[in-house]
């Protein structure tokens, strides 16, 4: 349901169309279990494309209990353990199961390697590392192993795919009490601009967040999920899995993104919905147009982590003949803070990031002073709510900096506000662009050019220059072919005031990402410095 407002500041109040939840992830699973112990809770599918193991609702807290228990005997309340693998259920019942037993999650790409899973490991303060063999070419277990070995703090590596995972510790087995207030995870930020930090999210966060996103979504207990979302980040373990237990339905996890696995699941176990971010739909959009299959059971593509292309909405209509839903969040607020109704008009989809969620205030405030600003100017996306997170883990410097004295979250991300409450991202602040002196916001033109029919994804940065300070710089992955600067030139120039015209084109193959699939603009901007991104 749209929210009908008519703003005269750029702040929604928080909406009451749904309740906050005081609940657990684990009590969450008890409830969900005892309400529909039969019903279809999680397919397994694995590397190789096959399926795998499955699990009723009662099933999987069978198991997560019984995980549960174990893991009481090993490790206390509030511990700290990584989890480092990829897609597998067994991700899900550690999940699970740490939430019951009181843990702490520590989440970690699997692509890291040992000076990065050293810095996960030290600065989480965990105690425990459960992985797997390899994943991807990279050997997990033995990076492990010798990472642990120079960390006195870590008392167990453990296989999460051998009988090791349920082993029995000499503590007392016992579930203790845990509070929806309580910290459920840490996650490592993408690091768009820099070194990662720790955010300390809540049960209460995560789960709310979860149940917003996917009644949004229009999630039913008989939805099919199909989840291709790094288990992770919160968008593969909170907004997919908490949003399938949200609503007791069916997740498919997918171990590996390959579209042709992905797009036959979907037509296999007809499937309602699928989130992703826009490099992954245009590759199940190239798969599905080279070799079509049953999919009318899709509902709708749900897109976050960048700015779309109206041409990419208009393929997934075309194409899949589902709904589209792009959203915006971070990690700090677990991480959904504005998203799309199903019925979006395609101006809103592409132009803006949607509306609040429920419980979520919203405001844009000035950098400088931190005062809501007119409706329509750019300011500083500003968030308040149930989903904030706690802190950064053993930052309390950069928590201060990030959520004030009134319970803002600032998101470093610049964007205006509709009348209706319509959010429009326009960059980071971080990011701006001062030309001299002049102030250029890079989503602005990142929209502008994304509708030429040469560009399939674009980052715009700023990039240093002797005389301006700095100049606009924009990297373009190419639809195929050669790009041509002139007509790009010229496309700006008819949309945009000339000021806001990159003065730097560069063509590029692919983008430097983060493990959650954003394009890190501050590699783009080092690597033209140091002369790997040839200019048109």
């Amino acid at each position: 349901m749209t929210y009908d407002l008519t703003l005269t500041t750029p702040h929604v109040p928080a909406q009451t169309d749904m309740a906050t939840r005081e609940v657990t992830i684990g009590n969450l699973l008890r409830k969900v279990a005892q309400a529909r112990p039969k019903a279809k809770a999680l397919l397994e599918v694995r590397q190789d494309g096959t399926t795998g193991r499955r699990w009723t609702y009662g099933e999987l807290l069978t198991e997560a209990e019984r995980l549960a228990t174990a893991l009481s005997t090993r490790f206390a309340p509030g511990e700290r353990v990584v989890v480092w693998s990829p897609n597998i259920p067994e991700w899900v019942l550690v999940e699970l199961a740490a939430a019951l037993a009181g843990l702490v999650l520590v989440t970690a790409n699997p692509a890291l390697q040992a000076k990065e899973l050293a810095y996960v490991l030290e600065q989480s303060g965990a105690v425990g590392l459960l992985l797997v063999a390899a994943f991807r070419g990279n050997p997990l277990a033995r990076i492990g192993a010798e990472v642990a070995a120079s960390l006195p703090a870590i008392r167990e590596v453990t296989d999460m795919e051998s009988d090791a995972l349920f082993a029995h510790g000499q503590r007392p087995a016992h579930l203790p009490k845990v509070a929806p207030g309580d910290a459920a995870m840490i996650q490592y930020t993408s690091g768009t601009t820099g070194f990662p930090k720790g955010a300390v999210l809540s049960h209460r966060g995560l789960v709310n967040n979860a149940r917003f996103y996917a009644t949004r979504c229009g999630v039913t207990e008989d939805t099919a999920w199909v989840n291709i979302m790094p288990m992770f980040h919160t968008s593969g373990c909170g907004m997919v899995t908490l949003g399938c237990l949200q609503a007791g339905c069916r997740m498919v996890l997918v171990s590996r993104f390959d579209p042709d696995v992905v797009l036959d699941q979907i037509a296999r176990t007809r499937a309602d919905i699928i989130l992703g971010v826009p490099t992954m739909i245009v590759a199940l959009l190239d798969a599905q147009e080279e070799r079509p299959r049953d999919l009318s059971s899709l509902k709708l593509v749900s897109c976050g982590g960048s700015m779309v292309a109206p041409e990419l909405v208009r393929r997934v209509q075309k194409t899949f003949g589902s709904g589209f839903s792009t959203l915006y969040g971070q990690t700090e607020h677990c991480p959904v803070i504005t998203q799309h109704h199903i019925d979006d008009t395609i101006e809103d989809i592409c132009g803006t990031t949607g509306q609040p969620l429920p419980q979520t205030e919203v405001s844009i405030r000035r950098v400088e002073d931190n005062r809501v600003l007119p409706v329509g100017e750019v300011g500083e996306i500003c968030a308040r709510g149930p989903c904030v997170m706690l802190e950064y883990h053993a930052n309390p410097q950069a928590t201060a900096a990030t959520v004030d004295a009134m319970g803002w979250l600032h998101t470093g991300d610049l964007g205006r506000m509709d009348a209706r409450g319509y959010v429009t991202v326009t960059g980071r602040v971080k990011d701006m662009i001062i030309r001299g002196g002049e102030n250029h916001f890079p989503a602005e033109i990142e929209n502008v050019l994304l509708n030429h029919p040469q560009v399939a994804e674009v980052a715009v940065v700023g990039l240093p220059d002797p005389k301006w300070g700095e100049v606009i710089g924009a990297f373009i992955r190419s639809t195929g072919g050669p790009l041509d600067k002139a007509a790009l030139h010229a496309h700006c120039r008819a949309e945009m005031s000339p000021q806001k015209t990159p003065n730097v084109w560069c063509q590029v193959d692919a983008f430097p990402l983060t493990g959650s699939g954003k394009i890190q603009k501050f590699v783009l901007r080092d690597r033209f410095v140091a002369g790997d991104y040839p200019e048109l």
